[in-house]
């Protein structure tokens, strides 16, 4: 599937409201940083556990997904073109091309949702987030 992923600073939650009010968008998922499983390497502030992780929503037919960015996002680069997919060897092909003379954000890895998972900027400038499904 390919979409787009939109990072906020601190107030996805409110963007979320005004787009299913927008565009008529129904929510259809919402998981919080506080739900994620406890991991010492990325420990989750108090005041952090109520802001978004990732949302999905639908909007006449296609879906837009978005999350608080866990860092500050600058307006024109809080969006990605978002790849996921249950072909493991697409993603990697897809990820080894794109890293080159790119700058990584979060390295492609397995996480609690996904086989791999990981974001970069091409070379072009151009945001990029994969996620192999389980």
């Amino acid at each position: 599937m390919l979409g787009h992923y939109l990072m906020f600073n601190r107030n996805c939650m409110e963007a979320i409201k005004a787009y299913e009010k927008a565009f008529d968008a129904k929510t259809m998922e919402i998981q919080k940083y506080g739900e994620m499983p406890p991991n010492p390497a990325f420990a989750i502030p108090n005041s952090d556990k109520d802001l978004v992780l990732h949302a999905r929503l639908q909007l006449d037919g296609m879906e837009i997904m978005c999350a608080d960015s866990s860092g500050r996002s600058t307006p024109g680069d809080n969006m990605y073109v978002s790849i996921t997919t249950k072909d493991m060897a697409f993603v990697q092909r897809a990820w080894d091309v794109l890293k080159q003379d790119g700058e990584i954000y979060m390295a492609l890895a397995p996480s609690f949702f996904a086989t791999l998972h990981g974001s970069l900027r091409d070379k072009f400038g151009i945001n990029w987030m994969f996620t192999a499904l389980k």
